[in-house]
């Protein structure tokens, strides 16, 4: 009960969060979008999420990342979902994605609830959030009415933040999406569930440019160790590791303490605590004594509904997919 009683709480803090930042109305959408043309819309989505989890744990961190891959190219239109010999699929950071299936079992359900109502988009957004909750993190009201784009490059995803990304490349990159530090800072939480490949950091614990040890210096040395244990100099470079060895598949606010001990896997993590703006916020959200404390679900909920009205496409714009693997 008590249990119960703190995720009420949460929810209503994330609520007034949503309305109170303009979250429950955005570019055209707005929660609630399906109430009457599809009422059962969200009902499945969190259905087939839940059904997937429960095999296979790993697509939960993986449909968070395809929706923020996909907000950021061309916003948030389903865009990555296309097939094509040259589609976003096919571009480098999106090759290891994971999750399609899921959102291709609730589309097809959809499609026999409700033909041709429900967007691939809204179907990639309300998963997202679905896949955090299941990993016992936050549920927030997500607005929907997002149409599906037609256009799908690989060429179109070289900007993606990066793994290697330093600070002010990152906040550069999140300002033109219209996201800010803060933004950039929540969403990083999302590393608290979910793995990275030996070969995005293994630069970092071998032959690292001025470190005598041969490591970043900004790591601790023990996690070094393991990190080598984990990924040999010449060993698999698909190898996954946790990005949160804490507490890997739980959603929660560890990851900002591990930012703290120089246990970031990836370097794009670790200098969000090497810089003195962004450490500000990273204390925030670890509820440093002396500063204005930041509650990590709710403004991840925040800022995961922001970032899910990045240049929306709604009206009359775009499509609805019958397939979310192609344009109809």
């Amino acid at each position: 009960m008590a249990k119960l009683g703190r995720n009420m709480v949460l929810f209503f803090l994330l609520w007034v969060a949503a309305v109170a930042s303009g979250g429950a109305r955005g570019q055209g959408t707005r929660v609630g979008f399906y109430s009457r043309t599809c009422p059962r819309a969200e009902a499945i989505v969190r259905s087939v999420v839940q059904s997937h989890f429960s095999s296979d744990p790993s697509i939960a961190p993986g449909i968070l990342r395809m929706h923020f891959h996909d907000c950021f190219v061309h916003g948030c239109d389903a865009s990555i979902l296309l097939d094509g010999p040259t589609s976003e699929k096919t571009a480098p950071p999106n090759r290891q994605l994971r999750g399609f299936d899921v959102v291709d079992d609730a589309k097809a359900q959809l499609e026999v609830a409700c033909p041709g109502v429900v967007s691939c988009a809204d179907i990639l957004a309300l998963a997202a959030r679905d896949s955090v909750a299941v990993t016992n993190g936050p549920f927030w009201s997500v607005p929907t009415g997002r149409r599906d784009g037609r256009v799908s490059l690989a060429s179109d995803a070289a900007n993606l933040p990066a793994f290697n990304d330093s600070v002010a490349v990152q906040i550069r990159k999140y300002d033109e999406k219209g996201l800010n530090a803060q933004d950039l800072v929540a969403l990083s939480g999302a590393h608290t569930i979910g793995t990275a490949a030996c070969q995005l950091f293994r630069y970092r614990l071998y032959g690292f440019p001025g470190a005598a040890s041969g490591a970043d210096p900004s790591l601790d040395a023990a996690f070094v160790r393991q990190l080598r244990a984990l990924c040999p100099q010449n060993g698999d470079g698909a190898r996954r590791v946790a990005m949160d060895t804490g507490s890997p598949n739980r959603f929660d606010a560890n990851y900002y303490g591990n930012l703290r001990s120089g246990r970031g896997v990836l370097e794009s993590d670790a200098v969000l605590w090497a810089d003195a703006g962004t450490r500000g916020l990273v204390q925030r959200f670890l509820g440093i004594r002396g500063l204005a404390g930041l509650t990590f679900g709710v403004e991840f909920g925040r800022s995961m509904v922001k970032m899910g009205n990045v240049e929306v496409k709604s009206g009359a714009a775009g499509e609805i997919r019958t397939l979310c693997t192609a344009v109809n």
